[in-house]
């Protein structure tokens, strides 16, 4: 067997959870053009790619070491008043200072 032979059960599972994430998304989507986006669930919608990304990388932030958690902690904060390249250069910029400095 050479490491490029695919188990029949892995190639399912792949598919599976593609045809799962592409269902959701597509279902938001049709949803969401039946609903006015006005007012607090517009400021809702906007809110959630933010909150995404902070449940995804918080969780490596914290477990992987201070020179991250402060990166992070950096980063955050640039986030509340610049712009998203500025803030993801500044996050690139932090952790490869800190992890130089703090090893």
């Amino acid at each position: 067997m050479s490491a490029f032979d695919l188990d029949p059960a892995t190639l399912a599972a792949f598919v599976a959870m593609g045809v799962a994430t592409y269902a959701t998304r597509l279902a938001g989507l049709l949803l969401v053009r039946h609903i006015p986006t006005t007012g607090r669930f517009k400021a809702a919608l906007e809110a959630v790619p933010p909150a995404v990304l902070m449940a995804v990388i918080a969780p490596m932030a914290i477990a992987t070491g201070w020179a991250e958690t402060i990166a992070a902690a950096i980063t955050a904060i640039a986030a509340t008043k610049l712009p998203l390249f500025v803030v993801v250069v500044i996050g690139v910029v932090s952790v490869v200072a800190l992890r130089m400095v703090l090893g």
